[in-house]
């Protein structure tokens, strides 16, 4: 919550206040007394954005041309006052949480910072396997601050960034913010919406109208700073629901929330208590004696020891989305302690072969048992099936996370 003043100063009060919530605080009457400190009698709005606090930060103290680029991130909530029939779940929200970043260069360090912004927003979209997205160039709005010279200095910087990414894109007339143009990355949903998620903002205005200045090479020389307003995932809320349609419930395994289900086989006790405990070595693979606490690995991991047949768990762990499911049983109990293996199985994966060929890749550097005495021959053809240690489990763990897979 910033006070109106400061909004005022950065020109959202005039340009953007529709789209905000105003709060009035204590003592509070609405207009300014000249007496009074500035803002001590005054209104607030709740943050839309974090641009004006982290101008604030730039210009605490002195800066020099060698402390560019300052580059700041946020994640705090923020607040959009949304017309009532534009919220829809989580893609449209009145308050949220975004990646807000914002980056402090010179006029030479420019193009060097949005090309880095285009090139970590590839690098985390591909990651995550949304690298199918649009670029979409918002040009000067008809409500905008600053000099026509200024906007088409920074369309011209923005164009040239986007044809040297080598990657299409289209321009929308007037939909740059009020002071600047805009790169917008657009995802699409199942239904063929267009919904916004990064985006990449070049801004000579607010560095003015907040007094912001560094010192050149040259003595008793001041430049004003560009600003470049920056968000990789954008809306948080929006993000994990276009996220979360887009693998429909069947998500990677370094990114899921059920790795892995251990299954027993029969009801004897002393089989599900050995379940039980091979859970617990799994989830925390690095919780051993001589290990830091601080960088434990933990992995998630479950156990299905109910009184269901082996081909309902099967059939219920596939259901669930979990990434692989292993088998326990007597044969476990009748190996050595510390050679017990774990029959385990694929049981669903957005990349299925890719994962089947990264599994393979990874048995060839391990001395494994490959198909299992546990599992029938129609189960063993429709996923990679292997004999593995606990220590083995984990290191494929580990393997698929370094793979992304």
């Amino acid at each position: 919550m910033y006070k109106k003043s400061l909004w005022e100063t950065s020109g959202h009060w005039e340009n953007y206040k529709d789209d905000m919530f105003a709060v009035t605080g204590r003592g509070a009457q609405g207009f300014h007394d000249p007496e009074s400190e500035t803002g001590e009698d005054e209104e607030y709005g709740l943050k839309p954005m974090n641009c004006p606090g982290h101008c604030l930060l730039f210009r605490s103290r002195k800066r020099s041309y060698k402390d560019l680029p300052i580059r700041y991130a946020d994640f705090s909530s923020l607040h959009r006052n949304e017309l009532s029939g534009a919220l829809s779940g989580l893609t449209r929200l009145r308050r949220f949480h975004q990646d807000d970043g914002h980056i402090f260069c010179g006029h030479s360090q420019l193009m060097e910072e949005i090309a880095r912004s285009l090139h970590f927003v590839e690098l985390v979209y591909r990651t995550l396997g949304l690298g199918n997205y649009k670029l979409r160039l918002g040009t000067r709005p008809p409500q905008f601050i600053g000099t026509v010279d200024d906007w088409e200095t920074a369309e011209r910087h923005l164009t040239t960034a986007l044809e040297d990414s080598g990657r299409s894109y289209c321009t929308n007339p007037g939909d740059g913010a009020f002071y600047g143009p805009k790169i917008d990355i657009i995802l699409t949903d199942a239904d063929g919406k267009d919904h916004q998620t990064a985006t990449i903002q070049l801004d000579f205005q607010l560095p003015k109208r907040f007094g912001l200045e560094f010192d050149t090479s040259e003595p008793a020389v001041r430049q004003t700073p560009v600003l470049i307003h920056r968000a990789v995932l954008g809306s948080l809320e929006r993000f994990m629901a276009l996220l979360s349609e887009f693998y429909c419930g069947k998500w990677p395994c370094w990114m899921n929330p059920r790795q892995l289900i251990i299954l027993t086989i029969g009801q004897d006790q002393r089989v599900r208590r050995r379940a039980e405990e091979m859970v617990r070595q799994l989830a925390s693979p690095d919780a051993r004696p001589g290990a830091l606490a601080l960088k434990a690995r933990a992995f998630m991991v479950s156990c299905d020891n109910s009184d269901e047949s082996i081909g309902k768990k099967i059939f219920n762990a596939r259901k669930r989305g979990y990434n692989f499911y292993a088998v326990v049983g007597d044969r476990t109990l009748r190996q050595p302690p510390n050679k017990q293996t774990l029959d385990i199985s694929l049981a669903s994966h957005p990349k299925e072969q890719d994962v089947q060929e990264a599994i393979k890749t990874f048995l060839h550097t391990q001395t494994v048992q490959v198909g299992s005495e546990n599992q029938t021959e129609s189960a063993t053809s429709k996923a990679v099936i292997a004999s593995l240690t606990i220590r083995q489990c984990q290191d494929l763990l580990t393997y698929l996370d370094s793979q992304y897979l």
